[in-house]
Parts: C-alpha cells; structure tokens; sequence
C-alpha cells in the first residue's frame, strides 16, 4: 500500500513515523513535483498543489488534514467520483470549545474593564453576571458546533443552534432551516459561527443578519472567512449594532497589515489558531478509516460534494 503525503507543512516528514506506527505495511511517500509517486492509493492532503491530481491516477480514496473541504473542492483536476474523508474531530471539537468559551466569558465576566482597572489602581467590582442577559447562539451543530454549544450550555448560559437540518441536544435549544434563521438570531446576544463553507453559507454574516442579533451583540467566527462580510462587520460595529467580534479566521491568511481589523478597538483577532491539528490523534484516525477501507467496509466521515462538507 503506498500513501502519498501532500501538505503545506514545511517539516512533512515527521509524520512518516507516527503512520508507519500505525500502518507498518504502507509506503509513505511525501509528495514532490519531482517525484510525485504516481501509484498512490491513498492521499493524504491539505492545501496541496493542483499537480497532486494531476499526476497521481490511482488514488482510493483522499483524507482531509482539517474538518473544511471548501479549497480541496475548488481544486482543478480533483476526480469527480474520488472519495474524500474528512477529519470529525481528533481533538480539534475541545480546543474549539475552549477558544469559544474563553472569549465568551472575556465578554460575558468583563474581564477587559477589570484589567483596565488593574492597570489604572482601581479595586471596584463591577455589576455580576446575569446569564440570562448572554443568550448565545450557535451556527453549525455537526461534532464541533455541538461541543461548543454543550460546553457553554454547561456553564449555565441560555444556548440555542441552528443548522440546516435540526439535531436535538440536551439543554440546547433548536433551530433549524432557513425559515428558522431569524428568529433564532432574534433571541441570540452572542453569535457563534461554526458552519461549514457552502455556496448556502458563503456571506451570511452580514449587514442584515448583523441587524437581527439582540443589541450589545458579539460575534465570534471560528468557520471560514468567506463567512464574513468584512466592511459589513466594520459598518455594524461603527454603529453600535456589536459590541465586540473575535475573529480566527479570514479571507485572506495571513491577513494582511493594512486590512483594518488589525487596527479596529473592537476587534480581537488570532491567526486561525482555535482549533489546530493534533498529529496522533488525526493519525490514529485516519488510519483506522485506511484499515477499513481495506477490509471493504465504509469509513465514516464521506464527503458530500454536493453539499460541500
């Protein structure tokens, strides 16, 4: 079995070992235009070039290094009925949930006022937290949207979500469809983005849904920047619409220094940091998915292309 490793990682071969421990049969093979291992039948990828495709014909089947599909997709040269696998978690689901929870408590807690007030030699408390006041919502409940919605849920906050079809989570309001959109951010104070990038998703954070979140909104986008309608978010802020937006992720990465998030006092960016890859466990996984299609059984985790995620 010969595995071909395509990513943007500049030290890719220090995954050799950990998939050899796991599949000591296979040859890993890290991809070079050079070389580019031509018999594959397996890909593992992220943000790989075009050429992969172009040159490799004999592929079973590709794993994703991410939970995101959307610049896989729009890859010239991607075989139309070649299987691709996404990662379901591997430990991306908690580091997400904690990202999101920290800034929901900064926000929630007043955390930036009492650091202003450290700063300043000022002992004063300030007025204490009134979890009703915090309703947060969540876009997107497959297994990251769902452990974040758990986790704030279990720290007592009002939480709903909404996706495009409705899953029933314990202590987790739902909404579903676009019909039910909303009215969902019409009872959301802290809106959540988790979704996956589709042509239904692409800009919904925007002007007009920016103007149906409950006054004093924040929002935290954690799915894609196409997501986000940049200047829309500026406008809303300027207006007074959101109080804060917590950003990770953007349309073009690195962001670039004269964009003016940088710069922005109520804007708190990372750089697509919320949930990082962990090699073992995304490792473990995809092997087991590997073992599994060569016992001819179907993995989970399957793409839909035509829903893009």
């Amino acid at each position: 079995m010969k595995i071909l490793f395509a990513t943007e990682d500049p030290k890719a071969e220090r995954w050799k070992a950990p998939l050899l421990e796991q599949l000591p049969q296979a040859d890993i093979h890290i991809w070079d235009a050079a070389n580019p291992a031509t018999d594959a039948d397996y890909a593992i990828v992220w943000q790989p070039p075009a050429e992969v495709f172009a040159q490799t014909h004999s592929l079973k089947a590709i794993f994703n290094l991410g939970a995101g599909v959307d610049a896989l997709l729009k890859l010239p040269g991607l075989p139309d009925n070649l299987p691709i696998y996404r990662l379901e978690d591997a430990g991306m689901s908690a580091q997400m949930a904690e990202y999101v929870a920290y800034h929901v408590v900064e926000a929630s807690r007043d955390m930036a006022d009492y650091r202003s007030q450290q700063a300043s030699g000022v002992w004063k408390m300030l007025r204490p937290i009134r979890r009703q006041d915090w309703s947060i919502g969540v876009l997107g409940l497959g297994q990251i949207g769902k452990r974040v919605a758990t986790t704030l849920a279990g720290l007592d906050y009002p939480v709903a979500g909404w996706s495009r079809s409705r899953h029933p989570i314990e202590g987790v309001e739902s909404f579903a469809s676009q019909e039910q959109l909303k009215p969902f951010l019409a009872r959301t104070r802290v809106l959540i983005n988790t979704l996956p990038l589709t042509p239904e998703t692409r800009d919904l954070l925007n002007y007009d849904t920016f103007s149906s979140l409950l006054p004093d909104a924040v929002v935290i986008n954690v799915g894609r920047g196409e997501h986000l309608v940049d200047h829309d978010l500026i406008r809303a802020i300027d207006e007074g619409l959101i109080r804060h937006a917590v950003l990770d992720v953007f349309r073009q990465e690195p962001l670039p220094i004269e964009h003016p998030f940088w710069r922005h006092p109520s804007i708190t960016l990372t750089p697509h940091v919320s949930a990082r890859t962990l090699r073992d466990e995304t490792v473990q996984q995809i092997c087991e998915k590997i073992k599994l299609l060569e016992s001819g059984e179907s993995p989970s985790g399957l793409i839909d292309r035509q829903r893009g995620y």
